[in-house]
C-alpha cells in the first residue's frame, strides 16, 4: 500500500512501513504524523509481529516540517504518534538509513531497538531554532544514549554519528535496511505474548508517567514564550533569531 508520504511492505508477520517524502528528507507533517501512526496500529491489527520503520532516500527523517511545527496541531500529532509507536505490542525497529534530526531522532527513540546505516547522524538542534521536547523524550533519551549523550545532543546541539551510536548505546546495531528487516524477522517467531508482556515491563519500568507538575509546566510555558514567537517569526521571515530568554 502506498500514498504520497507512506508506504507499506508487508512480509508474511513483518511489516516494512517507510516515511516517503525524499524530496523533504521525510520531514514529519500534521498529515503524515497521524499517517504513520495510523500505518503502525493497521499492521498490528492485520498480524504484523514485528514492523521496521525506515526512510526513502538518503534520509530517516530530517525532523518536523518547520512550514508546521510551530502550530499545537502539529505537537497534538506528533506525540500521539510517538506514543503509538512506543506502545504496540510488537517489536518495532527504526532502520536509521540517513539523518535522523529532531523530530527523526523522537521517532528513532520511539521504537524499540535501533539499527543505524553508516550515513546515520543524530541531532537535535531544538535551541538553535527555538523550540522545545517533552520531558518524555528527555528521557527516554538519556536512558538509550546515557545523560551525557543526552546532554551534548540538547545543550550543545552536538551530533552523534553512527558509530558514536552503537558505542554510547543509541543504536543496538550497524547495518542496513536489510538487516533491520532479517532481525526483526527474526522476531516475529518468538512468543508474541512473551514479547508484549516484556515490551510493557520494560516501558513502565525504566519509563513510569512523569508526574511532576513543575516539568510539564515548564515544557507548557516555554510553548507561549516569547522566543518561542521569535523562532516562528524568524522561521517566516527567512533571518535567524535573535533569542531573549523569556
Amino acid at each position: 500500500m502506498s500514498n504520497s508520504t507512506i508506504s507499506t511492505e508487508s512480509r508474511e508477520r513483518l511489516e516494512v512501513i517507510t516515511l516517503d517524502r525524499p524530496r523533504k528528507r521525510n520531514a514529519l507533517t500534521i498529515e503524515l504524523c497521524w499517517q504513520l501512526g495510523d500505518a503502525v496500529t493497521s499492521a498490528v491489527t492485520r498480524g504484523a509481529r514485528a514492523i521496521v520503520l525506515t526512510g526513502a532516500g538518503t534520509s530517516f527523517c530530517a525532523g518536523a516540517d518547520l512550514d508546521e511545527v510551530h502550530s499545537e496541531d502539529f505537537r497534538d500529532a506528533l506525540y500521539t504518534m510517538l506514543h503509538t509507536v512506543a506502545d504496540v505490542p510488537v517489536p518495532v525497529v527504526a532502520a536509521v538509513n540517513g539523518p535522523a534530526i529532531g523530530a527523526g531522532v523522537q521517532l528513532a527513540i520511539a521504537a524499540d531497538l535501533r539499527i543505524v546505516a553508516p550515513a546515520a547522524v543524530f541531532g537535535l538542534p531544538t535551541a538553535k531554532i527555538g523550540l522545545a521536547v517533552d520531558p518524555w523524550t528527555i528521557r527516554r533519551l538519556a536512558l538509550l544514549g546515557g545523560p551525557g549523550t543526552a546532554r551534548s545532543l540538547l545543550i550543545a546541539c552536538d551530533q552523534v554519528d553512527a558509530d558514536a551510536a552503537c558505542r554510547c548505546g543509541l543504536a543496538e546495531r550497524a547495518g542496513s535496511l536489510p538487516q533491520a528487516i532479517e532481525w526483526a524477522d527474526g522476531m516475529t517467531a518468538l512468543a508474541p505474548l512473551t514479547v508484549a508482556y516484556s515490551k510493557q515491563v520494560l516501558n513502565k519500568l525504566f519509563e513510569p508517567p512523569l508526574s511532576d507538575a513543575a516539568l510539564n509546566s515548564a515544557f507548557e510555558a516555554f510553548w507561549a514564550s516569547r522566543d518561542f514567537a521569535e523562532g516562528r517569526r524568524a522561521h517566516a521571515e527567512k533571518r535567524r533569531p535573535e533569542f531573549e530568554g523569556r
